[in-house]
């Protein structure tokens, strides 16, 4: 079982939800909430998706489900975009 609840947790609190808030807008019972943040009920990519969009941290989730280095990476190309729609004004 992949250890997420720690993430989630903190998602969680980072957005000042209680587990009974999150619950409820994510459709689930506290009691599942609570298993999720303890690895005692592995969680489904689509529930991990709404959480991290209500908590406000799909970044940090990104982070979590692909590592750091394709964060890096995407950040690096986003970095060029400028730079390209200036050179191509000038084609």
């Amino acid at each position: 079982m992949t250890m997420f609840g720690e993430h989630l947790r903190s998602f969680r609190e980072q957005a000042g939800l209680t587990q009974q808030q999150l619950a409820d807008r994510i459709f689930k019972s506290r009691t599942a909430i609570s298993k999720m943040e303890n690895d005692e009920q592995e969680i489904g990519i689509t529930t991990f998706k709404e959480w991290a969009i209500i908590t406000n941290c799909e970044i940090q989730a990104m982070t979590v489900l692909f590592g750091t280095e394709i964060f890096a990476q995407a950040t690096q190309v986003l970095s060029l975009v400028p730079a390209f729609i200036r050179f191509s004004f000038f084609i």
